[in-house]
């Protein structure tokens, strides 16, 4: 890629400006995947309770569609910033179950 962007542009980029935009999307990983995951535990509480089914389902259809649809867009930039944020949701993922492990005990 930095082959190519020489070609085009005449110059590559700075190293610390790929740094910064992989830091950037694995922030926007890490709040992405907390939104999906924290959506995950009210998802469950609510399949959980009863009666609440319709609320359930759009819960999760939405936190399905958020997850595919930015990790789709992103996907377009290159798999750099495709790893860097999901990456940021699996550390996402960690953080939210070490939460809900501590305050449910």
């Amino acid at each position: 890629m930095v082959v190519d962007q020489e070609r085009v542009s005449g110059m590559a980029s700075p190293s610390w400006a790929l740094a910064l935009c992989l830091a950037v999307h694995a922030v926007v990983g890490v709040i992405l995947g907390g939104l999906h995951f924290g959506g995950l535990w009210w998802n469950t509480r609510l399949f959980a309770i009863g009666g609440r089914a319709w609320s359930a389902i759009v819960v999760l259809l939405a936190r399905i569609s958020l997850l595919g649809g930015v990790l789709t867009v992103i996907s377009f930039e290159g798999a750099a910033p495709l790893l860097a944020t999901a990456l940021g949701v699996v550390l996402a993922r960690s953080l939210v179950t070490r939460r809900i492990a501590r305050n449910t005990v």
